[in-house]
């Protein structure tokens, strides 16, 4: 039996919600309707999305990469709603001026962008590149209509709102042949004794020092640079091994198809990825359709 679109909401709901009584209450429908259709979803699929805890619910490394195969399906059947019921609707026009975080701009923004510009091609978008504080004191002080950045470390939570577009857990980056891609499980541990090609952008750096030295250990920082694509050299080429969110690997890249991916033991955070907003203005619509898009992506919607 193939998935249904309904089971891919449901599915992306519970991943977003964190609980299935969360989202069912998000889709106003029945709990055990939310339960059956992702039971029926791993049946199809063979896997597991989530790991069931007395507490909830938490997504599986294989639900974590189902779920960017789940939200780009739904996000192209909303484009195709779009696209079809275009002609019907007067076409937005004005000005959208949009900031990204140096670590979300090849790896969110663009793709949303490229959606956004078919559906609203009268639009003016310009877009900035800044590091998060910086693009937190442009949207208070009203110099943005919205940024696309990690929210995990949002710090003026009082006067900007967010939404969560994707959750990235960390993992480890590896050259091929190393000691370490042949091992049953990794472990921080594993980790702290290995030459670290830190990347310094957004709170990756802040967050893996944390990591290592919880062991009581302070990391081996081979090389620190705010370039991924010069991480992913560097690993592949044998300099050093990196922890870095998942959502930046890409084995089809230059140099990927040198560099293992493996996850790592315990408990690491994630890295959160979302739009923010000045909390209580009054959005151009220009932004609230950059929003629509968006949640198209990542936001389910029960539809008669």
């Amino acid at each position: 039996m193939a998935f249904t679109i309904r089971q891919l909401q449901y599915f992306v709901a519970v991943a977003e919600q964190g609980t299935v009584s969360r989202a069912a209450q998000n889709l106003s429908i029945s709990q055990s309707s939310v339960t059956e259709a992702i039971k029926e979803l791993e049946s199809d699929l063979g896997v597991a999305l989530f790991d069931r805890h007395p507490r909830g619910l938490s997504i599986t490394h294989r639900g974590h990469q189902f779920l960017r195969h789940a939200t780009k399906i739904l996000a192209d059947v909303s484009d195709a709603r779009r696209t079809f019921f275009s002609g019907r609707e007067e076409e937005t026009t004005g000005k959208l001026q949009l900031g990204v975080t140096s670590l979300v701009a090849g790896y969110v923004l663009s793709d949303l962008l490229a959606r956004y510009r078919r559906a609203h091609p009268a639009v003016e978008v310009s877009a900035i590149e800044d590091d998060g504080d910086y693009l937190e004191h442009l949207l208070v002080g009203g110099k943005l209509d919205i940024a696309v950045m990690v929210t995990s470390n949002l710090r003026d939570r009082m006067a900007l709102q967010s939404e969560i577009l994707e959750i990235s857990a960390y993992r480890l980056w590896l050259p091929l042949g190393h000691p370490l891609a042949t091992a049953e499980i990794i472990n921080l541990a594993d980790v702290a004794t290995e030459p670290l090609i830190m990347l310094t952008v957004d709170e990756i750096e802040e967050n893996t020092g944390k990591l290592l030295a919880a062991l009581g250990t302070r990391p081996h920082v081979a090389f620190r640079t705010r370039s991924v694509e010069a991480v992913r050299s560097l690993v592949a080429t044998g300099a050093g091994v990196a922890l870095l969110p998942d959502l930046v690997y890409r084995p089809w890249s230059l140099e990927g198809d040198r560099i293992e991916s493996r996850d790592i033991s315990g408990a690491l955070p994630v890295v959160q990825v979302g739009m923010v907003w000045r909390r209580g203005s009054g959005l151009p619509q220009a932004a609230r359709d950059f929003i629509g898009i968006a949640q198209a992506q990542r936001t389910v919607r029960q539809r008669a």
